[in-house]
């Protein structure tokens, strides 16, 4: 039996749940997805990503790639099809096709003019994502290949949680000030439950013009890379790729074969051949991220509308809907019978994306973390709408997991 109050908005049909209905159901047509992420801008990491989206279909994989750095969309210049505009068919919007095994979406490929600001605050930007993955029809791949906007923030966030399995390659220079972006962002994946197949370093040397050596441009840091994180590859700065980029000839420059060219088309045999990497369950969070203005679901075991202490004994689940940071609909549903692993997935089928509990063993967060939902244990028996507004406002106490199997 379900109790429903609702703030300001009509019954009926939710289009963002069925947006994201169909965004799990185009990521069950996903083989791996890869995402191309920096702690700052100015790497080089749209290069990569689009390299190796290249690369892998040049390889014979199916593959995608999307472009989610909204501010600053560059897919479209390196590929050469800046002019070009996603249609639909008045269902899903249609990817651009390069070649038979590649296929390209990019805010950019929507805007009316190359030069328009986007100016989008955090639940903007999760709905698009949402949208992207959801509403563009992406069939049947082998790969999808990720442009993550530089930094930790609401789109590399909002990957971590609807794709628990992606796998993150990471780029960055070799200096100081790079590399201390980079570490950050590295412990980002590790918080969110994201694995770091290993960093690709950019810009590093130059080859001389009159010898023909490789020219440092950096004087490295010690230890400046992040412990634990391989190197995938090394790219130098390169002036026929800088030309290649801005000219949008990027797949013109892999052909040509140049030192350079091979690096790049090796790192997408390298990650090729690697097995999909799966959520290590070392990354279950004590004490999750906190805070936010964006649009979520709280999960939360309670009775009498208070937070009960065991989570898999819960008669009861109060289901809290977030938008804009307010509560904005609060809900109570009674959960399947218990059994191991039913319900991650039942909740996932709810919609929940944040679970507060008193208790949960290992195993539970982990599951929870592979289906995508952030877990937060330890919390007080209070009022479920309580703890939520806590939570929204960085304020809440998580003491110990009182139930630790």
């Amino acid at each position: 039996m379900t109790q429903t109050t609702t703030c300001d908005r009509q019954a009926g049909s939710d289009p963002r749940r069925e947006t994201e209905r169909r965004r799990d159901e185009n990521l069950r047509h996903i083989g791996r997805v890869i995402a191309v992420m920096s702690g700052k801008g100015g790497v080089g990491k749209s290069t990569i990503a689009a390299s190796l989206a290249l690369g892998l279909a040049r390889l014979g994989h199916r593959t995608g790639l999307l472009d989610v750095d909204f501010h600053g969309p560059s897919v479209p210049t390196l590929l050469g099809i800046r002019e070009a505009r996603a249609a639909s068919d008045g269902e899903q919007l249609q990817p651009i096709h390069l070649g038979c095994n590649l296929s390209v979406m990019s805010l950019g490929l929507l805007l009316g003019e190359d030069d328009q600001a986007v100016i989008w605050r955090g639940p903007m930007k999760i709905g698009v994502i949402n949208q992207l993955l959801g509403d563009v029809a992406w069939g049947d791949l082998d790969f999808l290949v990720l442009d993550c906007p530089p930094g930790t923030g609401d789109e590399p966030l909002t990957i971590g949680q609807v794709v628990p399995a992606a796998e993150v390659v990471m780029v960055g220079t070799p200096q100081e000030v790079a590399m201390a972006d980079v570490r950050k962002a590295v412990s980002f994946c590790r918080q969110v439950g994201l694995a770091v197949l290993g960093l690709v370093e950019t810009m590093g040397s130059m080859r001389c013009p009159t010898c023909g050596a490789q020219v440092p441009l950096f004087r490295r840091a010690k230890a400046a890379r992040p412990a634990e994180v391989r190197l995938l590859a090394e790219i130098p700065f390169d002036a026929a790729l800088q030309s290649a980029c801005d000219q949008g000839r990027l797949e013109t420059f892999l052909d040509e074969g140049s030192p350079t060219a091979q690096s790049l088309t090796a790192l997408a045999t390298d990650v090729a051949g690697k097995a999909p990497a799966m959520v290590p369950q070392t990354t279950v969070q004590e004490h999750p991220i906190q805070g936010g203005n964006g649009n979520m679901r709280y999960a939360i075991p309670t009775e009498d509308g208070k937070l009960t202490m065991h989570f898999g004994h819960a008669d009861v689940f109060t289901l809290i809907d977030v938008e804009n940071g307010q509560v904005c609909r609060t809900q109570t549903m009674q959960p399947p019978p218990h059994e191991p692993g039913v319900l991650p997935r039942w909740l996932k089928q709810q919609g929940a994306s944040v679970i507060i509990a008193g208790g949960m063993g290992q195993r539970a967060q982990s599951l929870f973390a592979e289906n995508g939902i952030q877990v937060v244990v330890g919390a007080e028996a209070a009022p479920a709408e309580d703890l939520v507004r806590q939570h929204l406002a960085g304020t809440l106490k998580a003491g110990e997991n009182v139930c630790d199997h």
